[in-house]
């Protein structure tokens, strides 16, 4: 498969900020994925850069660890070509993510009673080899039926009480029960959480399915309902005015079709993030979602979005490793960075929409030597 023109050749000493940023934070990120593909490697993004052409860069990542930054700086250097990603749409685009840390309970109880749920039994995967002809050819996902797949329960269902009682879909699916309804959501919108149980354990979900249906998300509901202006548009308006309005919550949310179902996982680390899309824990600050139909999981992309000073009071400029994905990841100058764990990472994490210019770091098997 080619490579892209998408990606144009440039030189590490064009890459602003190359020099000052710390790429043994970076290596640490890619090291993980290099010992990840022992057990499965990653698939070639449309864009053309190779997972094979990573061989040597893995192979040394195993192995080698890096004393210092510099060190860490010069394994990227040799391994690797800057190029800058061009996309029709023009500026490159950064958002953020991060891992909510609610208090949870493992019964319900007057207190909790919101839910997340595991996968249904009857939940399976569709695709055009199964999907039942006039299905929307967009759903991943469908109920089992007697006769035939169909396009599963949305949201608005799910919460009414369609996976409620004692039926194959509904048995014994509460993970655990939260206090509101709102920070289940934004679970549901990050696809992790860390929950901090009554019981005194630590626990965390990640994702395992969805219903299926696309998503809409509530601050474009509220934008055009004129309740938020767009360009104010962030986690915290969204959350401010479901405080002002309870009532209403409900006809905002139901109107995401698409409700996420969950598995439990252990945090083995409390400095790193759940196992993402690429099978490895995200590290905060160091792991951006990107288009996985376009980019190969593992590459290194230094992003540079001078505007967004959020993480440190400095123009973000880092080596992040793509380790992500996310429905509403799409392009080639597309990322959402890993922001961390906890109300600290959220409140980062919630305000980040920055133009950024991606430069992909090439293995240099496939950008033909270049300069350094």
């Amino acid at each position: 498969m080619p490579l892209s023109s998408t990606f144009s050749e440039t030189s590490f000493n064009d890459v602003p900020g190359w020099a000052d940023d710390d790429h043994l934070a970076a290596f640490a990120a890619f090291r993980r994925c290099a010992s990840q593909v022992l057990t499965k490697p990653y698939r070639t993004g449309a864009l053309g850069i190779d997972f094979n052409a990573f061989a040597d860069a893995y192979d040394e990542a195993r192995s080698v660890s890096p004393a210092n930054r510099s060190e860490a700086r010069a394994f990227f250097e040799r391994h690797f070509m800057p190029a800058l990603v061009t996309s029709e749409s023009g500026a490159g685009l950064v958002t953020g993510f991060y891992e909510p840390e609610v208090e949870a309970s493992p019964v319900r109880t007057e207190r909790f009673g919101v839910p997340l749920l595991a996968r249904p039994a009857d939940l399976i995967d569709i695709d055009d080899g199964n999907r039942p002809a006039g299905m929307d050819p967009y759903l991943a996902f469908a109920r089992n039926t007697p006769d035939g797949p169909v396009e599963y329960f949305d949201r608005g269902e799910i919460e009414r009480g369609a996976l409620a009682g004692k039926g194959l879909a509904g048995r014994n699916l509460e993970i655990a029960w939260l206090v509101d309804k709102v920070d289940a959501f934004f679970i549901h919108v990050q696809g992790a959480a860390r929950l901090m149980m009554t019981d005194g354990r630590l626990c965390r979900v990640t994702y395992a399915a969805k219903s299926g249906q696309r998503f809409t998300g509530p601050g474009k509901i509220l934008s055009a309902l004129g309740e938020i202006p767009l360009e104010k548009v962030t986690m915290q308006s969204i959350r401010a005015w479901f405080k002002a309005h309870p009532d209403r919550i409900d006809e905002i949310l139901w109107q995401n079709r698409s409700y996420i179902f969950f598995r439990e996982a252990a945090v083995e680390d409390v400095s790193l993030g759940p196992i993402a899309a690429a099978k490895v824990p995200l590290t905060p600050g160091r792991s951006v979602a990107v288009d996985r139909l376009l980019h190969t999981f593992g590459t290194p992309f230094y992003i540079d979005a001078p505007t967004l000073t959020a993480f440190d009071q400095k123009p973000f400029r880092r080596l992040m490793i793509a380790q992500d994905t996310g429905s509403a990841i799409t392009g080639p100058a597309r990322g959402d960075l890993f922001v961390g764990s906890g109300d600290a990472a959220g409140e980062i994490a919630g305000i980040v929409r920055n133009a950024a210019d991606f430069y992909a770091l090439i293995p240099r098997a496939l950008a033909g030597g270049g300069r350094r």
